[in-house]
């Protein structure tokens, strides 16, 4: 997957200047959230998936999953895809996407909102970044059976306070009485499995990214700490642990590349896309537990402390495994997908991969 373009570039600019994780880990307050988010969203990064006529950069689908990237690499805490999927989410329906943070929802299996004569009623369990968001874009089922897309202001609902365990906001929301600013329907095709995929693709970018920024910390801290005379890089147990995380970062990136890919090369979430995002939702949520813990073998205890940035990485790679439907789930969801296909459909599946 390119990662080249004008606005990864930019992206990365902005997340180097303004989301430094060493200058933000020594920060007493928050008070360097405002200045990045403007910058990001003065960039249309935010909205990079929202066309020109919906008040979106008109950004290429491959060009949003690189920016998600490298927030993953500089593991930044802001609503950045959430916003970016809320955007999507919006602009799918044809629904114009307002300036500043949104967060989006369903973000677990089962979780159901439904519409009944332009009111909203149901319970979220997870929303990610809901405190601080300005709008919540929303799938929910009407009374007559269809599905509708909606834009709600969060003063309309209500929020629970939550966090995850990075610390970033994941917040209980009930929406019972609350009457959406936009409501259209959804386009065929456009369910809460579409958005689970996509929210999982996401995340899987999103931890690939931390991957390849504690695969480097990892192996700068060997090459300079010193055991015994020599630095540690020069131990073969460590050197066999660092070979084993570049390789679950590569399988990462891979598994997240190629799902970016199919989602950015299909005009549908159809069989191709389910496996290539459940897949990567599955694989990358094992390398982020296997890398996170080899990662915090060689950096010993110094890894463990808020003064090393270490921990800005592993408890979001540990958080994003969560979201959109952690291993477990994806695993079920393909195995009864193949099973449904029948033994004969397996290996052409396989192989058109």
């Amino acid at each position: 997957m390119a990662s080249d373009s004008i606005v990864a570039e930019t992206a990365t600019r902005i997340f180097r200047d303004l989301c430094d994780p060493q200058t933000l880990n020594r920060a007493a307050d928050g008070s360097w959230k405002a200045p990045a988010w403007t910058a990001l969203e003065d960039a249309g990064l935010t909205l990079a998936w929202v066309p020109d006529d919906l008040g979106g950069a008109g950004a290429e689908i491959a060009d949003g999953f690189a920016v998600l990237r490298g927030a993953g690499r500089y593991a930044v805490a802001l609503p950045v895809a959430e916003t970016m999927l809320a955007g999507w989410l919006l602009a799918r329906a044809g629904i114009s996407s307002p300036r500043g943070a949104m967060s989006c929802g369903p973000t677990r299996h089962g979780d159901r909102l439904t519409l009944t004569r332009g009111i909203l009623a149901g319970r979220l369990r997870a929303v990610p970044f809901a405190t601080g968001a300005k709008h919540i874009a929303v799938l929910a089922e009407r009374e007559n059976g269809g599905t509708a897309v909606a834009l709600v202001e969060t003063g309309a609902v209500r929020i629970a306070e939550g966090a995850n365990i990075a610390g970033d906001a994941l917040n209980a929301v009930v929406f019972d009485g609350a009457q959406p600013v936009a409501v259209k329907d959804a386009p065929a095709g456009l369910d809460g499995e579409a958005l689970l995929l996509m929210g999982a693709t996401v995340r899987a970018m999103q931890m690939a990214g931390a991957l390849e920024a504690i695969l480097d910390a990892s192996v700068s801290y060997a090459n300079e700490r010193v055991a015994f005379e020599r630095p540690i890089a020069k131990f073969q147990a460590v050197q066999h642990n660092l070979a084993r995380l570049a390789g679950e970062t590569a399988v990462a990136m891979a598994a997240a590349g190629s799902a970016a890919d199919a989602i950015a090369n299909a005009s549908s979430f159809d069989d191709a896309v389910f496996v290539e995002a459940a897949a990567a939702k599955i694989r990358v949520g094992e390398a982020a537990g296997e890398g996170a813990a080899i990662a915090h073998q060689v950096l010993g205890a110094i890894g463990f402390t808020k003064e090393h940035t270490l921990h800005r990485f592993t408890q979001r790679l540990w958080a994003w495994r969560d979201d959109f439907g952690n291993e477990s789930f994806w695993a079920v969801k393909l195995g009864n997908r193949v099973a449904a296909n029948g033994a004969d459909a397996l290996w052409p599946m396989l192989a058109a991969r």
